[in-house]
């Protein structure tokens, strides 16, 4: 089968399509030959891992050299990267009862990646299920990191209609739904992004944009009820005085568990 492939780190020259052994279903495993995947802020740190700042892995710095042990501290260990898919099921193994062949799934492999490829491989009991009839494959990838990510963070924030609402981080795929779920739920919304985005975040539904390399959001007086950092590059303390009285600033982080297992986790820096 054809791959997206790398064993060196680097820039996106590394990439390779190449021809790698097809996988074989186990007996509690399914086959899935892919039909979408995507590229997030966790492949790109991970194609260019050896060179990473502690800055850029927007985690606690002392887990930085168990990551690297783990990622390949010379070159990757895991050389087929993609971590959101969408596909239809080929083959199941003798165990799995809730799939079936020509089953439509999405779901997520997080730091294990491999989504880079035609066929993958995932235990029945991982995190895939069926995908929404009305739902296209490409727009699937969106949902198992992403928009639930988003969603879990704004309810428990309890974002109410007419609330003013800015998110820090708004092009990528936790910012894009936190834009597009903020105004589904009735806020004012403003993005941060970069300037090649800032057409692409007001599509989303924004009502208003800033771009990040000509204005600080901390310096032009406006007052949010929620401020929504999804990479934590404003800190509670510079971010304080945009916010109302009872506005909350929420940082969207990343937990470590064990080595590098990924569990999305959201923490409430502070509030006034």
């Amino acid at each position: 089968m054809k791959a997206i492939t790398y064993t060196e780190y680097g820039s996106p020259d590394v990439l390779k399509l190449q021809e790698i052994a097809k996988p074989e279903p186990k007996d509690n495993e399914i086959l899935i030959r892919i039909r979408a995947t995507r590229v997030n802020y966790g492949d790109m740190l991970a194609r260019k891992f050896g060179s990473v700042t502690t800055k850029e892995f927007n985690m606690p710095g002392i887990l930085l050299l168990p990551a690297r042990m783990d990622f390949g501290i010379r070159k990757p260990k895991k050389y087929v990267l993609g971590s959101e898919f969408s596909g239809v099921i080929e083959a199941v193994g003798k165990e799995v009862k809730r799939l079936k062949i020509g089953d439509e799934v999405f779901g997520y492999r997080g730091p294990l990646f491999g989504a880079y490829a035609e066929y993958l491989c995932m235990p029945e009991s991982g995190l895939v299920t069926h995908k929404p009839a009305n739902m296209s494959f490409e727009e699937a990838t969106l949902i198992p990191y992403g928009a639930l990510t988003a969603l879990s963070h704004l309810k428990k924030m309890n974002i109410q209609p007419g609330q003013k609402v800015l998110v820090n981080g708004a092009s990528g795929g936790i910012g894009s739904a936190g834009v597009q779920l903020a105004k589904y739920f009735g806020a004012e919304v403003t993005g941060v992004c970069g300037t090649n985005k800032l057409a692409f975040v007001q599509a989303l539904g924004a009502d208003k944009v800033i771009d990040y390399t000509k204005e600080d959001f901390t310096q032009n007086s406006e007052k949010y009820d929620l401020i929504y950092d999804i990479l934590g590059r404003s800190s509670f303390d510079k971010s304080q005085s945009s916010l109302t009285p009872k506005g909350i600033h929420l940082y969207a982080s990343f937990k470590m568990k064990q080595v590098i297992q990924m569990i999305q986790t959201s923490k409430s820096t502070g509030k006034k």
